[in-house]
């Protein structure tokens, strides 16, 4: 006999983690560059596209079809009898597009942290493997019958079987590929690489907030019965507590810490409280909600930092602290927060060392798997795209895609320790055919300091190149603006926006403007070339001109003195 109230809840379920897709794909845009959020989304909708039919071709059947310690079993498109497994009154293919969903968070973690730098086709085959064996099979450990749920693991909604196993493989993924070109400096340190839009990263942990309510609440399966009832009241009230307490711990210990609040980082400590309790949701009290909370609200920051500097492991949106690490960290309390079971309530150690043994296992098993998945990739059809691609961006050069912001242009903050990746190309005689003009020249100056100003065209992905090298001869000022243009091509053809080719008659570029008086002109002329020089068309051009004085406003000086740094 199938339940209307029991269906309905589990389908309205499956729709808010759906949309749990939309909220992660804002967050990885907001929180990564302009010129790699087409490369994002598709990612976002590729692993639940990719998923979908793989989960039910395999990965359903290998979850749930029978009650083996290690693995259900083989059932391709889900044809078999799961009377055994199914919550009561649930038809089976509710319960198919509900587990689905759950599968698709789990393969989507992974994009953020493996961003802009990653291989389009080597992602959706990471995808496939996810979903076909990685995480079905720890799946079943917890949820089918296996092994830890004869233990009496509990995981309620998925702390470790879908946060933490995402966790792992981002925390791998992001390890093999290394380091984003510019991330650290020669020295070691960590450089920050802003996202390019913080509303957008704000309004995904928002729908994924919102969405988390499905994601826990909807996990009784059911809504009959005065028991479930009751625990549904709980989960809403401990969901929604465990991130509101994060929130607050983090936003202390940044402003503590750096002495201002950190948004990017308290808007992660949401994310990392919903998971943190994600495990515990239906077992702890509000207070215990409330604890979970400012531990994830505290270890959230510290493994971020780790991860940055210790291990030097190139995270973008803290996928390996928010999703792994607090997702290990919600299932160990569980075991010392449980109501029912939990050593700190005194009920032994019995069951907070199941929760241990638990999550070391699937944390294992998800480690040695996606290694091994991550390494063929590798050597067969690579996992990370060459230098030259990740400068440009990801949209164009995986996608064809000029820009996702149409009529808008953005900085570009790449940061190579050094030129040689940039100043690579066609060699001059193979290059566009062009005049060579002797180099700029310093012309006396009749009065004092003969004062110059260059200002260079080049294109967005170069200005960082541009603006390090300048520094290393001398310049101690510069002026940079966005700016959209065109030389005598009439702009040129840049790859295709929905099967249509697109006609970009004015072009991204950055102008930045020197006045020189001490650096020879031609030195910074030549440097100019050297930096931007790849014998394509669209390279840029220097401008050079004559300035008659320079007034500093604060002291008054002009001229020469009003070029020079006070100290």
């Amino acid at each position: 006999m199938y339940s209307a109230v029991n269906t309905i809840w589990v389908l309205l379920g499956a729709a808010l983690v759906f949309l749990m897709q939309a909220g992660f794909a804002m967050c990885e845009a907001g929180f990564t560059r302009a010129k790699n959020t087409g490369n994002i989304l598709m990612k976002n909708l590729m692993d639940f596209c990719i998923g979908t039919p793989t989960y039910w071709v395999l990965g359903f059947g290998i979850m749930f079809a029978g009650s083996g310690a290690i693995i259900g079993g083989l059932d391709p498109f889900v044809r078999g009898d799961y009377a055994a497994v199914l919550p009561e009154g649930v038809p089976l293919m509710a319960y198919l597009i509900f587990q689905t969903v759950f599968c698709a968070t789990a393969a989507t973690i992974v994009s953020g942290s493996m961003a802009e730098r990653t291989k389009f086709i080597s992602y959706c085959i990471y995808s496939f493997c996810i979903s076909a064996f990685i995480y079905p099979i720890s799946g079943h450990w917890i949820w089918g019958g296996g092994w830890l749920s004869q233990m009496g693991f509990h995981d309620f909604a998925g702390s470790t079987a879908v946060h933490m196993v995402g966790g792992v493989c981002a925390c791998i993924g992001a390890a093999i590929l290394g380091p984003r070109i510019g991330k650290y400096d020669k020295d070691g340190k960590p450089r920050a690489i802003l996202g390019h839009n913080l509303s957008l990263g704000a309004l995904g942990v928002f729908i994924l907030w919102f969405c988390w309510f499905g994601f826990n609440g909807c996990s009784t399966v059911g809504m009959t019965g005065d028991d479930t009832i009751a625990s549904a009241g709980l989960i809403f009230v401990t969901t929604n507590m465990a991130p509101a307490v994060a929130c607050c711990v983090t936003m202390i210990y940044t402003w503590l810490r750096y002495k201002k609040p950190d948004v990017g980082m308290t808007l992660n400590a949401a994310l990392a409280g919903l998971v943190a309790i994600t495990a515990g949701c239906d077992v702890v009290s509000p207070a215990g909600a409330a604890v979970i909370g400012v531990a994830a609200g505290l270890v959230l920051p510290i493994s971020v930092n780790f991860f940055d500097s210790v291990l030097k492991i190139d995270d973008p949106v803290g996928a390996v602290s928010v999703h792994g690490v607090c997702g290990a960290l919600g299932t160990l309390l569980t075991g010392l927060l449980s109501t029912t079971d939990g050593l700190f309530y005194g009920h032994g150690a019995h069951f907070f060392l199941i929760q241990c043994v638990g999550v070391l296992a699937t944390a294992a098993w998800a480690a040695v798997t996606i290694t091994i998945v991550f390494q063929f990739i590798k050597h067969t059809i690579g996992l990370r795209v060459s230098a030259e691609e990740e400068l440009k961006g990801l949209d164009i050069t995986e996608h064809g895609l000029p820009s996702a912001y149409g009529g808008f242009a953005f900085t570009y903050d790449d940061t190579p320790d050094g030129l040689e990746v940039l100043s690579g190309g066609v060699p001059v005689q193979e290059s566009v055919p062009v005049e060579v003009a002797p180099s700029a020249a310093d012309p006396a100056s009749v009065g004092g300091v003969k004062m110059t100003k260059v200002d260079i065209l080049c294109k967005m992905e170069r200005f960082d190149a541009l603006k390090r090298a300048m520094f290393d001869i001398g310049i101690t000022g510069m002026t940079a603006i966005n700016v959209m243009g065109c030389g005598e091509q009439r702009g040129k053809t840049e790859g295709y926006f929905r099967g249509a080719r697109v006609e970009a008659t004015m072009l991204p570029s950055i102008q930045v403007s020197i006045v020189v008086s001490k650096v020879p002109v031609s030195q910074v002329v030549d440097t100019a070339r050297k930096v931007l020089y790849t014998g394509s068309i669209g390279d840029g051009k220097i401008f050079v001109y004559n300035v008659e004085n320079v007034i500093k406003v604060r002291t008054g000086e002009q001229g020469y003195d009003a070029l020079q740094d006070a100290n």
